[in-house]
């Protein structure tokens, strides 16, 4: 493991970049926006969800009625070698947003690309195409949980001017639900970033404005003009903790039926992302709730992305059930064995599944260097050490607890999971046991045992070498901290210093934590090469001022032992 923490650089977030001092100067990039624009492209533009020959652009006009927009591809930055033209018709139905899979382009090229309407041109963008054949390197950023309310998308500029990023692959949390009377509201009024509309967002309409709002952040439209986008969704897109049946923060009783939620918030994604619709080539199928991929990176690798949330999740398993057994060993035994590891509780699909193996067996067969999955949660096993024990968490039963009245009850609830043995979290996949089990009995029998998870969600950086449940590798977690999402121990009020103890006990007493912080937001950004790969921590200093500076938290070698991989 290697520290390393380049020179000071201050970053203006209303200033274009050349650089970030994190690899070779940057190759031409569209200028960032430095503000919302003016004019109808007030959202910027993005690209995404590619294949070799052809990607998604898109953009969302600001006016009224059916109108008609061109979107124009072009060779070079200038727009001299214009290579595809399309016309394409949106209006009220669509909320405005306009997309178009362009085709027929080069592998592993990059374009350029702007849109124009009512005399007017939008910011310029740049795309690329899956490489094909032969790939000497290629990195990947890394991103989840962006909560608007919570700060500037700092980590995204970062993205965005960092020259050894070839696309970004966001896990989930793109946007969140929640109102003014909802989770980060206190820092949103001092920043003016308060959510709108104000109230919790349930139809279409809401999730429709939620996606406007984030997509003005100056950062957002830096990162998508600026590179290639992937995704797969976690909870906030819709609600949190949804399962198929329902979800953790949707109360039917005010908020109506929840498949009706589902179903907006679904749509209002698809509007604003750019992502294939559903049937499009390279799609399950014409469900929307099917949203995995996979990605074919040339002879080097593989990423095939994961839907954790509204095909088969089964519900969350409730902790609230044993509040009263706490210290009984026997029946938090009985807990574990017959909810978290019941047999039959899904995560995936079995369609999903089964193209899963698909992919893992082509990506074997054709003798592809990483096989990569895009996850939304994290899939480690990280049951909770017993802190109090070993000294880590002041015991917060004790008459003389030194917490704060709100960092009294998660210091509790933190105890009592150590006590237990059980879980961080049962949304996780640690709350599936079955389902992790049944995943990697899958890869295994894919031959590809070596799968390189990268996830999101926590709103922590982790790398995890994980195990099954006979002890044999079952590959490796990169897990990326929030865009601005603030990590669980900060958050739960133990302050710094707390907070750092705790990240060092879980690395230390969890066997699958190699290492961990949730004292920093950013992004991860994996290199690879036929010759191993370096997963990069990236974080910025601050997402509360305008002024940033963006740095190598840790970096980490992977390489291989057999048929296996390790860090170095």
């Amino acid at each position: 493991m290697v520290r390393t923490t380049p020179p000071l650089l201050r970053v203006n977030r209303r200033t274009a970049l050349s650089g970030l001092a994190l690899g070779a100067a940057a190759s031409a990039l569209p200028v960032p926006v430095a503000a919302r624009p003016k004019g109808p492209f007030q959202h910027g533009v993005a690209s995404g969800d590619p294949d070799a020959t052809s990607v998604v652009l898109w953009t969302r006009a600001t006016t009224s009625g059916p109108v008609t927009l061109t979107c124009e591809v072009a060779e070079d930055l200038a727009f001299s070698r214009i290579i595809a033209s399309q016309q394409i018709t949106t209006g009220p139905d669509q909320d405005h947003t306009a997309k178009w899979l362009a085709t027929g382009l080069t592998p592993g090229a990059s374009c350029y690309y702007r849109f124009h309407f009512d005399g007017h041109v939008s910011p310029v963008g740049r795309a690329r195409t899956l490489p094909a054949g032969h790939v000497e390197r290629l990195g990947i950023a890394l991103a989840s949980c962006s909560n608007y309310a919570f700060g500037h998308f700092h980590a995204y500029t970062a993205m965005a001017h960092d020259p050894a990023v070839d696309f970004v692959l966001h896990t989930g949390d793109y946007i969140y639900e929640y109102g003014h009377d909802g989770w980060g509201d206190e820092v949103a009024q001092a920043l003016g970033r308060r959510h709108d509309p104000a109230h919790e967002i349930v139809t279409l309409s809401d999730y429709r404005r939620r996606h406007a709002q984030y997509k003005t952040d100056p950062g957002a439209q830096a990162m998508h003009a600026a590179h290639t986008f992937m995704a797969c969704w976690d909870d906030h897109e819709s609600t949190n903790n949804p399962w198929i049946g329902g979800a953790q923060n949707h109360q039917s009783a005010t908020e109506g039926d929840w498949e009706t939620r589902r179903a907006a918030s679904i749509r209002a994604y698809y509007e604003w992302m750019p992502v294939r619709e559903p049937g499009w080539p390279g799609t399950p199928g014409p469900d929307g709730r099917e949203f995995w991929r996979n990605y074919v990176l040339g002879n080097l690798a593989s990423l095939f992305t994961l839907e954790t949330r509204h095909t088969a999740r089964a519900e969350q398993a409730d902790y609230a059930a044993l509040v009263d057994v706490a210290g009984d060993a026997e029946a938090i035994a009985r807990f574990r064995r017959e909810v978290i590891d019941a047999p039959g509780r899904r995560m995936i699909s079995e369609r999903c599944e089964a193209d899963l193996a698909q992919a893992l067996r082509a990506s074997v067969a054709a003798g592809q260097k990483w096989r990569l999955i895009g996850n939304a949660i994290p899939i480690a096993r990280t049951d909770v050490p017993d802190l109090v024990a070993l000294g880590v968490l002041p015991d917060p039963f004790a008459p003389d607890a030194p917490y704060s009245d709100n960092a009294l009850p998660n210091a509790r609830i933190l105890a009592l999971k150590g006590r237990a043995g059980l879980p961080f979290y049962p949304d996780t996949w640690d709350g599936y046991g079955w389902a992790r089990e049944r995943l990697y009995d899958l890869a295994r029998g894919a031959g590809a045992a070596d799968l390189i998870f990268l996830t999101g969600d926590s709103h922590s950086f982790w790398a995890n070498s994980l195990k099954d449940a006979r002890g044999r590798p079952a590959g490796l977690e990169l897990g990326t901290a929030g865009i601005t999402s603030p990590g669980d121990f900060v958050e739960s009020g133990f302050g710094d210093e707390l907070s750092r103890r705790l990240d060092t006990a879980f690395a230390q007493h969890i066997p699958e934590v190699e290492w961990t912080d949730n004292m920093h937001q950013g992004y991860v950004r994996l290199d690879m090469s036929h010759d191993g790969a370096t997963a990069n921590f990236i974080a910025v200093d601050t997402v509360r001022e305008a002024l940033f500076r963006p740095f190598i938290l840790n970096r980490m070698e992977i390489g291989r032992d057999g048929d296996a991989i390790r860090f170095a």
